[in-house]
């Protein structure tokens, strides 16, 4: 079973930047690589949405909401996966989580998620 450490929140003024990372490890990790990874985020009340995902070989998608302003990164020989945010904005505060992206199969155990609080 893959774990999964979000980290690098915290509390940014509008406008601001930071930069989360998600480290994978457990058994088999080697499936990170091979898989596409997506950060998500779910605000109070909300659902869990998508907001970047980044395929195996590099390719980048994002929601609208965060287009221009977030990049996703992945570096497979340290199973992680980042996300900068710049630009940072009130309705960007939500816990961010990071998964596998798969239409085909079940995302891996959800970890605790990093908060990521926006004051304007």
């Amino acid at each position: 079973q893959v774990q999964l450490v979000e980290s690098g929140g915290g509390l940014v003024q509008a406008g601001g930047s930071l930069r989360l990372s998600c480290v994978a490890s457990g058994s088999p990790v080697s499936t990170f690589s091979i898989n596409s990874m997506g950060w998500y985020r779910q605000a109070p009340g909300k659902q869990r949405d998508l907001v970047a995902r980044i395929s195996r070989d590099g390719v980048t998608t994002y929601a609208d909401s965060v287009k221009g302003r977030f990049t996703i990164s992945r570096v497979n020989a340290k199973n992680t996966v980042y996300l900068q945010m710049n630009s940072l904005k009130p309705e960007d505060t939500a816990v961010y989580y990071c998964n596998k992206f798969s239409s085909y199969s079940a995302p891996w155990a959800w970890g605790q998620g990093t908060q990521v609080t926006v004051s304007s």
